[in-house]
């Protein structure tokens, strides 16, 4: 017998896509999947944040380095994908994602250089989803309590109904960004800001942000 944490996920049926394959070359660092966080790589720490807010299964893609993350990352309850052409940019990494997971399941997309992803903002972002639209957090930077503007950022929820309209979009680096410039009116932005600022770690003076 399922118990209803169990029943829950497979109602809503969200699987995460982590998206793990860069190669870091701005830190100079190696693969950022593999930058340390609190005592173990980041990508392990991200997946499980996706597990335990509420996807039924995560789906990582990997790419630079492929074998050294497998290898040093536990990876429970997920699923790896190796994306080949991931020096392509994020984009092929994007549709691998979405080719390995169910048709039916809603995408949590998600990327692997945000620390500041937590539990709450995947189960935040799991109940305000609406059928037809994208749900995305957003935030505002700490460093800057006046700004009123909320910015969008990751993750993204993706209704299943708009799969394959947004992947129709994806190319380059440039992920779902391409469908949601043009289609805003399909967006949901969810504060999360008292999670995060949704910063990446991106450059050195960034690095911090794994503390």
């Amino acid at each position: 017998m399922e118990n209803v944490g169990e029943t829950e996920a497979q109602d809503v049926r969200v699987t995460g896509v982590l998206l793990a394959a860069g190669a870091g070359t701005r830190l100079g660092l190696g693969p950022k999947a593999l930058l340390p966080y609190r005592g173990r790589p980041l990508v392990e720490a991200i997946a499980g944040r996706m597990l335990d807010g509420g996807c039924r299964e995560v789906v990582v893609v990997l790419g630079a380095g492929a074998a050294d993350v497998e290898a040093a990352a536990k990876l429970d309850g997920c699923r790896v994908v190796t994306n080949p052409d991931w020096e392509s940019g994020m984009g092929s990494s994007f549709l691998l994602g979405d080719q390995a997971t169910k048709p039916a399941d809603h995408l949590l997309i998600a990327l692997v250089d945000q620390p500041g992803l937590t539990e709450e903002t995947v189960q935040r972002l799991l109940s305000r989803r609406r059928p037809g639209r994208i749900t995305a957090a957003a935030y505002r930077r700490r460093d800057s309590p006046g700004e009123a503007e909320l910015r969008r950022g990751h993750p993204l929820l993706i209704d299943a109904s708009l799969r394959q309209e947004v992947c129709a979009t994806v190319t380059g680096d440039a992920g779902a960004r391409g469908f949601l410039q043009a289609h805003p009116d399909l967006v949901d932005e969810v504060d999360c800001s008292d999670q995060s600022t949704g910063e990446d770690v991106d450059t050195p003076d960034q690095l911090g942000l794994l503390r």
